[in-house]
């Protein structure tokens, strides 16, 4: 959530960043209204005790004929601080639950628009002629199949569409990423986490997560859990309630998890082979940095994704992603998309975003600075989305055999392999 101060101070900045979200306008001025009543209310509940506390002082000190009277008022105050108080209690929840409605304020540099208005930054890598090498590229699925890696077919036979398995060389693959991934983010000082995949709402809420994005979440009514669309949320609720020592940060951490997304509203959409499914492996980058560190730690987190895929040999861009797509704790968000070469495109492949205090006031985590407590900044990017991952690597490094080239970083990770040749023809 933001800043209720920064929002009294300058609603107008406020409603600019509604607007270029496109959303609700209206709820910045309903949220104002209501964050003075809550205000205004609190003064007369203040005011009541005070005088209800002035009150029971005099009654032990009145003579019978005046505490008569006393007494009559006070029973009167009581009263009206009864309502008062229900009338503070409303007005805050009201106010809370409108500002949890509210996103996050976007970074003045994000260009403005829709998921098409996204801004490229850079391009990197060499995009293939296969026309030139003398043979049609194959989609990632009949490589998959060659290979013996991927079985959608079973996977919808057992969990239905959009599940698939990893089979021989596709699981080897799968680990040899994450293994990798994780080597990288060590190496530059993550700490290695296994987070859980099943959180309670208030982790979910904390993290923005059940406001645009609830449709795309699974929920176990019976249990009142949430079952994750990425490890960013246990990330995010691990310090959940805590204050840290400003000495301590920044604070880095590289999570694993399975992670579902029921994909709502894709209908029709990437429906062959495992670049849209509901359920998939993701190593995440999670960092806790002071909010004048944000930026800077943002440009990090992107460094380290273009490592990563440029450590896989992929051609890929890097886009500033336009203010309607971004989500709502989000400020700044950086794509970076592979050349999918059956495809014709680019597709995201890993996300950075910033998402300065938003997620820390709902999670209450905060920073302590000498006598100075406040909330701090949280940032997340991916690292390695295996399945999207591999759809990249088998189209881009395939040869005209169908057997595939592995990137040198990968190499350790699969026993010295160079190539994953085909085990069916």
């Amino acid at each position: 959530m933001i800043d209720l101060r920064l929002l009294r101070e300058d609603p107008d900045r406020v409603r600019a960043s509604q607007r270029a979200r496109g959303e609700d306008v209206a709820l910045v001025d309903s949220l104002l209204s209501a964050d003075e009543r809550r205000r205004s209310s609190g003064v007369r509940f203040d005011e009541l005790r005070a005088e209800q506390r002035t009150l029971g002082k005099l009654i032990p000190k009145a003579s019978p004929d005046e505490k008569a009277e006393l007494l009559k008022k006070a029973g009167q105050l009581a009263a009206d601080v009864k309502v008062a108080d229900a009338e503070r209690d409303a007005a805050d929840t009201e106010t809370r639950e409108l500002l949890l409605q509210l996103g996050n304020l976007v970074h003045p540099d994000v260009p403005v628009g829709g998921e098409e208005d996204f801004v490229t930054l850079e391009t990197h890598g060499d995009i293939r002629d296969f026309g030139a090498e003398g043979f049609e590229p194959k989609d990632h699925l009949e490589l998959g199949q060659l290979l013996g890696a991927i079985d959608v077919e079973r996977g919808a036979k057992v969990s239905g569409s959009r599940f698939y398995f990893l089979t021989g060389i596709g699981a080897l693959l799968e680990l040899a990423l994450v293994n990798a991934a994780i080597a990288q983010a060590t190496a530059a000082g993550f700490t290695p986490m296994l987070t859980p995949a099943l959180v309670r709402p208030q982790s979910m809420a904390g993290t923005g997560f059940l406001g645009q994005a609830a449709q795309d979440v699974y929920h176990l009514e019976k249990d009142d859990l949430y079952l994750v669309g990425t490890s960013e949320v246990a990330l995010a609720a691990y310090h959940m309630d805590e204050i840290i020592d400003a000495d301590r940060l920044p604070l880095r951490y590289a999570g694993f998890s399975p992670c579902f997304r029921r994909e709502a509203g894709s209908h029709g959409k990437d429906t062959k082979g495992i670049f849209r499914v509901h359920q998939f492996d993701k190593v995440e980058m999670f960092t806790y940095v002071t909010p004048e560190d944000s930026q800077a730690e943002h440009q990090r987190l992107l460094e380290w994704e273009k490592q990563w895929l440029t450590s896989l040999e992929l051609p890929f861009r890097v886009i500033d992603v336009a203010t309607g797509d971004l989500g709502s704790s989000a400020a700044r968000k950086f794509d970076c998309e592979a050349w999918i070469p059956t495809q014709g495109k680019y597709r995201e492949l890993t996300s950075t975003s910033d998402c300065t205090e938003y997620q820390s006031r709902r999670l209450s985590i905060r920073v302590r600075e000498g006598k100075q407590v406040r909330p701090l900044a949280t940032l997340n990017g991916t690292l390695c989305a295996v399945p999207r991952t591999i759809v990249a690597i088998l189209e881009n490094h395939q040869q005209a055999d169908g057997s595939v080239r592995v990137p040198e970083v990968l190499r350790p990770y699969l026993g010295g392999r160079e190539v994953l040749e085909p085990v069916a023809k």
